[in-house]
């Protein structure tokens, strides 16, 4: 039986990136089939320009240096990472309408799609997380 995990990811700091993408990939490499949902702010983790300009909360600037030193891996090696290992990402096609953006202005291979969309995946996962 296949295991499914699927994540909204509604928010769009450096820590939220670090967040979805950490999970997301850990349950991948569990074996278990991953859908990301990016809307509102999120959709900055998936942005072409934008995933590589998040910035570290004022005042958490000290995280920089133990991130680095734990060899954690880039957001954009990670949205990389993600995607290579199955991740599906969906972009809110009504949160993108709103901003004016389109799919070309996101990393390649995401779906665009609505809610609908969302939750015929979600419908029957195993776990589900909202970052």
């Amino acid at each position: 039986m296949s295991s499914k995990v699927v994540i909204i990811a509604a928010n769009g700091g450096l820590f939220d990136a670090y967040k979805v993408f950490n999970i997301a990939t850990a349950a991948a490499a569990s074996d278990q089939e991953v859908s990301i949902f990016f809307t509102f702010e999120g959709l900055n983790l998936i942005h072409k320009e934008g995933h590589k300009q998040l910035t570290m909360p004022e005042g958490k600037e000290h995280f920089a240096e133990g991130f680095q030193k734990a060899n954690v891996p880039s957001i954009p090696e990670l949205v990389e990472m993600a995607q290579e290992m199955g991740v599906k990402f969906i972009g809110c096609q009504m949160t993108m309408d709103v901003m004016g953006l389109t799919k070309e202005d996101f990393v390649d291979g995401i779906e665009v799609g609505g809610a609908v969309t969302f939750l015929d995946f979600a419908k029957d996962a195993n776990v589900s997380l909202t970052f």
